[in-house]
């Protein structure tokens, strides 16, 4: 795909964007595939980050505005949504991009959770989904036939023991989204998640044992691990009209790692691994 021309798969749609902080943002990067395609959309994060991130970039870049919002408070949420109808009308597409951790930020292990702490957890990385589109049904802020994606991640259905509490978050993420999803679909609205491979985000290699988690899944992916731009340029075909009849999914964009058993490359790294072991005994 020639990335300096889009296919205007997404011309005259509006949408909302949560979550970008910088250029390694999945977030980002779908920002700047949804207006090579044609859209125009808003720019959401918490205020934390507008003040650290690099938002007022990105929206420069697009042409887009920024409206800052704390997604655990409701009515920050509904502010967001009736801004959104203000500057670009109904919506055709939102993203979902918002997850964070205190435990994983204080190294706090699973079996040793702060229950308010998880709360938070709960709150920003699942349950502020809910309250989007809550809002969004309550403002009529959606047009028939929008889509709604949040990126997940493949810890929903395996444990991945560092990523501690955010794997109970993921996993409610995708139980909202069919929630909602079985109650749009009425009015042909979409909701998916997507779950991507290990992405050398921000937030991703925040997390510790990350870059053990992105060789490990590197190996094992027959194609590999997709970028944030590649992910990018797959949400826009679930935002355009070529996927109207996909909902309730939770769809791996992972190169093949949630299906591959085990691959070459570890079977041999796994015995020169085993061969070391034995001559250094």
């Amino acid at each position: 795909m020639d990335k300096t021309k889009g296919h205007g798969l997404l011309r005259g749609k509006k949408g909302l964007i949560l979550g970008a902080l910088d250029e390694r943002s999945i977030a980002w990067q779908v920002a700047e595939a949804c207006k090579r395609e044609g859209a125009d959309f808003v720019l959401s994060n918490a205020p934390i980050a507008l003040r650290y991130g690099k938002l007022q970039e990105l929206a420069d870049k697009t042409d887009s505005i920024i409206i800052g919002c704390d997604v655990t408070d409701y009515k920050q949420v509904t502010e967001l949504i009736n801004g959104t109808l203000e500057r670009v009308g109904k919506i055709d597409f939102v993203l979902h991009a918002v997850g964070m951790s205190p435990h994983i930020r204080k190294d706090i292990p699973y079996e040793k959770l702060n229950y308010k702490l998880l709360q938070q957890t709960l709150d920003i990385s699942a349950v502020s989904l809910h309250k989007i589109l809550k809002a969004c049904v309550e403002q009529d802020a959606l047009n028939d036939g929008a889509s709604i994606l949040a990126l997940s991640y493949i810890a929903a259905q395996r444990i991945f023991s560092k990523y501690t509490d955010m794997n109970d978050a993921k996993a409610l993420l995708e139980s909202i989204a069919r929630n909602f999803g079985s109650r749009l679909a009425k009015r042909k609205i979409r909701v998916n998640t997507v779950s991507q491979s290990p992405t050398k985000t921000s937030a991703g290699t925040g997390i510790e044992g990350f870059n053990a988690m992105y060789e490990f899944a590197e190996k094992l992916s027959p194609l590999g691990n997709p970028t944030a731009e590649d992910c990018a340029d797959y949400c826009v075909t679930l935002f355009s009209d070529l996927t109207r009849m996909v909902t309730m999914q939770n769809l791996f964009h992972d190169g093949g790692f949630v299906t591959n058993g085990i691959s070459e490359d570890l079977i041999f790294e796994l015995a020169e691994l085993r061969k070391s072991k034995q001559s250094n005994s």
